[in-house]
Order: C-alpha cells, then structure tokens, then sequence
C-alpha cells in the first residue's frame, strides 16, 4: 500500500475547499481497504462535515477494518460539528495516516492520543510539507492569530504598475486577472489605498467564470476619512458585506459626524495609530485578526505595498510581470524611503515562476 499515493490524493481533495472553508483549514480525506479507494470526502465549507465524516459516510459499512488518509490530525473537539474522532471509532477505523498534526497549541495532538486509547494505531508525517503550505493561512493563524499577508501586484518589466497620469488597464492579460480573481476568493479581505480608490474607484470583488466565488471583505487605508461616499466599494450592492476603513484618529467635528454616517450605514471604521503620518500596520493586522480576519491580500498602491514591506507584515508575494515597458516616468511598484544598501533589501525565498499567456508570476515568501 502506497501511503503517499493515498495521501496525495487526499491532499486534492483538501484543495476543492480553498475560499470556502475559513477560518478552518482545508482538509481532505480518503477511506481505503485492502489496497482500494473505500470513500472519499473533504471539509466542503465552514460550518459543514468535516472531511473524515464526509469520507467515512462515503465508504459506508467499506469503513470497517479499513485505512484513513487525512490531511489533517482529525479534531476530539466540539465545534459547529461533532469532533471526528468519535466518528472514526464508530466506523471500525483500524489506522489513522495523518500528514500533520494540528498546529492549535490547545489541541495538538489530543486527537491522535484519544484514538490511540481506543485501540486505533495513528501515523503522522506523510507529505507533511505539503498538508503544512497548503493550509499555510490556517497555521499562521491559529499560531498568531494575525492574518496571513500576500502582496500582490502587476507591473511593466520596468518595474511600473501605471503610467505618470494613473492609467493602469491593462498591464496584465485576462488569463493573469482571472488567477487575480481567484486570489481574491481565496483570501477572507483585500485591502487597498484611498489614493487607489480615487483613482480607480475599484470594485474589489470576485469574478470567476463558472465559480460562484466568494467576495472579501473590503479594507481602505485613509488615513483621513478622505473617501467619497459615492465610491463603489460603500455602495451596498457592490458585493461584500464587510466594509472597513482604517483611518487615524479622529478630532475634527466634521470627519466625527462623517464616521457615524459611514457606521449607520454598516461601514466598520477602525481608528488606529500612525506612525510616520502612515496607519500603524502592525496595529492593524493584531486588529483584524481580533476580528476573524485570517487572510489578507493587498493589491496597492505603492505606498501601501511598500508601507507593507516596511512594516514587515508581508508573508508572501506574487508579482506579475507583463511583457511591455514603459520606458519612463510612472508609478513605481514601491514608493517611499526604502534602504541605503542593497544588503538591507528584503530578500525572498522559495520562489516558484509560472506562465499566464505571455505574462511571467513570480511566486514567494518573505525571509
């Protein structure tokens, strides 16, 4: 019996929950008896079965005596569901193969140890790297519980993401946008700069083709309640409940009156500290993780992005290069003081290059 050919395809079953199952992890997970697929299921959404139960239901009386293959150390916790483990014992489960054990300190391991004491043999570390980056959101969080943080952006080879009067459609294609789009459903906000919404007045939502994806909640950065309130992203029908806007603190009378209006109308409005006339981005993130927030994209501006980058908030990347240039003056993907020395640049690991059509992703995480 090949346990990584099992746990590989539990692995992809774990993947079809990507955007749906927040703040759980994705998890898959595969029922096999003498040597044959039994049953087959993964945690579909928040709130549903988890993956076991979904796999142990599929296999049905083909569960006793047999394998399971979970992605994940299965749960011995109430919840929205009952935890697993008692599930695995009623069907006659002989073998638990998990590729990692839950990163929850106050749950790590207790899944594995109440099996074992009703006679149910547990094995951990298949593909564990794997079951680990794919649910790299999740262990962040629970760990931390701050979101997990991917910048992204799409500039020209020269390293612009608009040209000197703002024009910024289209740098990339639309099989580049698309992944954008599917980003967006993976992750639980987006966030942006009030300069990108006066200029753009972006929608931020999910557009899938043939998906019914699901929106973020919408994050501005406006360090002076400066955002209009025709905007698209305040109008009620522009696709996510969750609004929020940063700003700093607030004295003046006038921008006070206008924060009340903004919270009548269901908009959240998060006063943080600034530090350098700049919202105080650490202090954002231990915020809206308090809030239930475990992931975070940020598409711009440069000030943001590099704001971002200062702050040292930023987990991962993905930047999209589209083969034009500019050849001259325009909006940079960064802008703001950066470092004297290139040895103080921040340096990225575990890069991964993919095609879009004719635009280049290069994919990676912070050192």
């Amino acid at each position: 019996m090949d346990d990584t050919f099992f746990m590989k395809m539990a692995l992809d079953l774990a993947e079809k929950g990507r955007g749906f199952t927040s703040p759980n992890p994705m998890v898959g997970a595969v029922v096999v008896k003498d040597g044959k697929v039994a049953g087959k299921g993964y945690h579909e959404a928040a709130g549903k079965p988890h993956a076991e139960v979904n796999a142990i239901d599929d296999a049905k009386a083909g569960a006793g005596g047999a394998v399971l293959y979970v992605t994940l150390e299965p749960c011995n916790h109430f919840g929205k569901t009952p935890p697993c483990t008692e599930k695995i014992i009623e069907s006659g489960i002989k073998k638990v193969v998990a590729a990692v054990r839950d990163p929850n300190p106050g749950v790590k391991g207790d899944g594995a140890e109440f099996l074992r004491s009703r006679g149910v043999e547990v094995v951990f570390g298949i593909c564990e790297k794997e079951a680990i980056k794919q649910n790299e959101v999740f262990f962040k969080y629970i760990k931390t519980k701050r979101p997990f943080v991917t910048v992204k952006c799409a500039s020209t080879l020269d390293g612009k993401i608009a040209t000197k009067t703002g024009d910024s459609k289209w740098i990339t294609g639309e099989e580049s946008r698309q992944f954008v789009h599917r980003l967006r459903h993976f992750n639980d906000a987006i966030m942006v700069g009030i300069d990108t919404v006066k200029r753009d007045d972006p929608k931020l939502t999910t557009r899938i083709e043939g998906l019914k994806g699901r929106n973020p909640a919408r994050i501005i950065l406006d360090s002076r309640l400066s955002i209009s309130e025709d905007a698209f992203v305040l109008q009620q029908n522009a696709g996510s409940d969750t609004v929020i806007i940063v700003c700093g603190p607030l004295i003046d009378a006038a921008l006070l009156r206008k924060k009340a209006e903004f919270e009548q109308k269901g908009i959240k409005i998060i006063e943080s500290p600034e530090k350098g006339n700049l919202i105080d981005l650490d202090f954002l993130m231990a915020n809206l993780g308090s809030i239930g927030i475990t992931s975070l994209l940020i598409e711009g501006g440069s000030r943001v992005m590099a704001s971002a980058f200062s702050a040292g908030i930023v987990d991962k990347i993905f930047f999209f290069f589209a083969p034009m240039i500019l050849g001259g003056d325009g909006v940079t993907i960064c802008s703001g003081p950066g470092p004297v020395l290139m040895r103080d640049a921040i340096s990225v690991k575990d890069v991964n290059i993919r095609r879009f059509g004719e635009d280049i992703l290069v994919e990676g995480y912070i050192r």
